[in-house]
C-alpha cells in the first residue's frame, strides 16, 4: 500500500498545504488496524516542487514507496487543473472514500485551502476548469488497472470496485440542515465547538414547532375538540418515538421532564425518598455531572445516608476494581454518567450497572452526554433509570426524559401534585394514574416534547451508528491535531471517548483562551464545565473544552488548531 501526495506545481498554494495534507495522511494511517502513534507522515521543511518523502510505517505490511509532491497530471493545457489530493493504492483493489476512514472529503478540504488559493473560485472541478483549483480523492484501482478517481468524473482505465459503503450522510449536505452554522461571529462563520453544553438545531425540528404552534396548539388530553386532539396525538407521538430511540419495552417508562437535571432530581425525591433510610449508602463517580452529585447529596443530608465515590485513573476512566469494593449490603443506588461531559470519558455501563444489581441495588444512567454520539438501548443495558436531555441531541431546551422500569416506576409515589396527573380526588383521598402519567402534573412542555421527537427522526435518519462513526473519525484527527500545539495539554485521555477534548495551554488562563477563540468565531466552552471534582482530581479548577458533533468538520479542526498556533505565538487572528 503506498500513498501519493500532490500538490500544485504553480498555484502558489505554499507551505501550509502541504502540512494539511500531511495531516490528513496521518490521520487516514492512525485508522488503520494497529497502527496506532508509528504512523506518521512527516511534512517538507520547504514546499519546492518536486519533492519526495517515505512514509514511516512499521508493522503494517505496507509497501514504504517514495511519495512524490508533484502534479499527478502534468498540465496537457492550460485549462487542465491541477491536482492536490491523496492517492491511495492497497495491495487488494477496491474505491476507498475518503469519509470511511474519518478523514475530510473534497468540499472539506476545499473549505480548509480556499483562503490560501491565489484564485477565488472554488467550484466543481471538471478538466474545463479555467483556473487552478484542488480537488481530493482517495484511489484503489484494481491491479493493473491505473488511473485516478475525481469527483464527477472518471478517469480509470475500469470501474472502480466499492470495498467500503459511504456513510448516507455527507457532512456538508447535514450541515446545510443546521441554519445557525450559515451564522457570522465577529466577522467570521461561526464554528460550533460547545456541543457538550447545548446542540444546534436542524431546520425540521424548527419548523416542527412552527407547525404546532400554527396548527396544533392546545393542551392535551381531556378535552373534545380538535386541536387538543391534534396536540395529543402529537405528544405521545414523541414519547413514542422516545420510546423506539431508547428501545424501551413500553411508552408508560417514557416520563417527559425539563430536562437531565430534573429527571435526577425527580428519581432523587420519588424513588429516593422511599427507599433510601439511614445508613444506606449511594454511589456515584468522580466523573459526575453536578446534577447527578448535589441532589444524592441532598437526599443523605435528609435521610443519614451515606454518599459514596469511584475514583477514577489518570486517563479519567473509572477504576472498577475500587467500585467493586465500594459495592456492599447497604448500597442501594449507583448513580453514574455513561459519557462525562468534562473529559469525554465513555464508562463500562453495562457492566456498572451489573454489578450494581449483583449487589442487590439499583443503578441510574445519566445519558445527556451519550445520547447524541451513541445508540442506547435501555433493555440491553438493564439500567433501572435511564435520564437525558432534549437540547443535548439536537432537540429543543426545557425538555427531557427519564426512562423508568416500568414496575418500579409503578411503585414510586409522585414527586408533584396537580392536575392531569390523577385518576380521582376527594378531600380525603387522591388516587394516582399509573407512570408515566402520575410524574407529569399539570400543562407539560408539549411543543418542546413534540420537538424532541423531531430531533430524535432526524438523528434516527441519519443513523446514531454512523453518527458514531464520523464523530469517531473527527475526534481521532482533532486529537492528533492538538497534541502538536506547543503547550497544550489534553484532560482526560481514556482509551474510550466521545467526542470531548478539554485542555489547558500553558501561559494561558482558560477564559482567555476562550474569548481568544470566539474573536474568530469559534466557539468552546471554558470553565469547570459543573464538574468540579473530577477537574480537582487532575489538581485544575477549570479546562477549555471544544466538543464535537457529526456537523463539525476537520476543516474546523484546522481552524482551532491555527488559531491556537497563532494565539501561542503571539500572533493575530487571519482566519476569514
Amino acid at each position: 500500500m503506498s500513498i501519493k501526495m500532490t500538490t500544485p506545481e504553480s498555484a502558489g498554494v505554499g507551505l501550509p498545504d502541504v502540512e494539511s495534507l500531511a495531516r490528513l495522511a496521518n490521520a487516514f494511517f492512525s485508522a488503520l488496524p494497529g497502527a496506532g502513534d508509528a504512523a506518521s507522515v512527516p511534512a517538507p521543511e520547504r514546499f519546492a516542487a518536486p519533492q519526495s518523502f517515505v512514509p514511516s510505517l512499521p508493522g503494517l505490511g505496507l509497501a514504504q514507496e517514495a511519495t512524490t509532491l508533484a502534479p499527478v497530471h502534468p498540465p496537457a493545457a492550460p485549462t487542465l487543473p491541477h491536482a492536490l489530493g491523496l492517492d491511495l493504492t492497497p495491495r487488494v483493489g477496491g474505491f476507498v472514500d475518503p469519509l470511511d476512514l474519518g478523514i475530510p472529503g473534497e468540499a472539506e478540504l476545499r473549505s480548509l485551502l480556499a483562503p490560501r488559493l491565489p484564485t477565488s473560485g472554488i467550484g466543481v472541478n471538471t478538466p474545463q476548469a479555467v483556473t487552478a483549483q484542488p480537488y481530493y480523492f482517495l484511489e484503489a484501482p484494481r491491479p493493473g488497472a491505473p488511473g485516478i478517481r475525481v469527483p464527477g468524473q472518471e478517469f480509470a482505465s475500469e470501474p472502480a470496485i466499492p470495498v467500503h459503503n459511504r456513510p448516507p450522510f455527507d457532512v456538508n449536505l447535514v450541515r446545510k440542515d443546521f441554519p445557525i452554522l450559515s451564522e457570522r461571529v465577529n466577522g467570521r462563520q461561526l464554528i460550533w465547538l460547545d456541543n457538550a453544553a447545548t446542540t444546534q438545531k436542524p431546520q425540521s425540528v424548527i419548523d416542527r414547532l412552527a407547525h404546532f404552534y400554527h396548527h396544533e396548539n392546545s393542551n392535551i388530553h381531556r378535552a373534545a375538540h380538535e386541536l387538543a386532539a391534534r396536540a395529543t396525538d402529537a405528544y405521545e407521538a414523541a414519547r413514542d418515538k422516545v420510546r423506539g430511540f431508547l428501545n424501551a419495552r413500553s411508552v408508560n417508562e417514557v416520563i417527559f421532564v425539563r430536562g437531565a437535571t430534573e429527571a435526577i432530581n425527580l428519581v432523587a425525591q420519588a424513588w429516593g425518598r422511599a427507599n433510601i433510610g439511614k445508613d444506606d449508602e449511594i454511589i456515584v463517580s468522580n466523573l459526575e455531572h453536578h446534577a447527578n452529585i448535589v441532589p444524592w447529596q441532598q437526599l443523605c443530608a435528609e435521610k443519614g445516608a451515606r454518599l459514596r465515590v469511584i475514583p477514577v485513573d489518570d486517563c479519567g476512566q473509572v477504576l472498577l476494581d475500587e467500585y467493586a469494593k465500594l459495592l456492599n449490603p447497604r448500597t442501594r443506588l449507583v448513580a453514574f454518567t455513561q459519557v462525562s461531559n468534562a473529559l469525554g470519558t465513555v464508562t463500562p455501563a453495562k457492566t456498572m450497572v451489573e454489578m450494581a444489581h449483583a449487589a442487590g441495588a439499583l443503578a441510574l444512567v445519566d445519558g445527556a452526554q451519550s445520547v447524541s454520539h451513541m445508540a442506547v438501548d435501555v433493555q440491553a443495558l438493564d439500567a433501572d433509570f435511564f435520564v437525558f436531555s432534549g437540547h443535548k441531541v439536537f432537540g429543543p431546551t426545557g425538555i427531557g426524559v427519564v426512562y423508568g422500569k416500568e414496575d418500579i416506576l409503578n411503585d414510586m409515589p409522585p414527586w408533584q401534585g396537580g392536575g392531569n396527573m390523577i385518576r380521582d380526588v376527594t378531600f380525603e383521598h387522591t388516587e394516582y394514574h399509573p407512570a408515566p402519567g402520575r410524574f407529569e402534573a399539570g400543562t407539560g412542555n408539549i411543543a418542546d416534547a413534540v420537538g424532541l421527537g423531531a430531533a430524535i427522526d432526524y438523528v434516527t435518519a441519519l443513523g446514531m451508528d454512523n453518527i458514531a462513526q464520523y464523530e469517531h473519525g473527527l475526534l481521532v484527527y482533532a486529537t492528533r491535531l492538538l497534541k502538536d500545539v506547543p503547550g497544550l495539554h489534553l484532560v482526560g485521555t481514556a482509551p474510550d471517548k466521545a467526542s470531548v477534548l478539554s485542555f489547558t495551554l500553558d501561559g494561558f488562563k482558560t477564559e482567555d483562551v476562550g474569548a481568544a477563540l470566539n474573536k474568530e468565531g469559534i466557539a468552546v466552552r471554558s470553565g469547570h464545565h459543573c464538574a468540579q471534582p473530577i477537574l480537582r482530581r487532575f489538581g485544575l479548577e477549570a479546562t477549555v473544552r471544544p466538543s464535537l458533533a457529526f456537523y463539525n468538520t476537520c476543516a474546523e479542526v484546522d481552524a482551532l488548531y491555527s488559531a491556537l498556533l497563532r494565539l501561542t505565538s503571539g500572533r493575530n487572528p487571519v482566519r476569514n
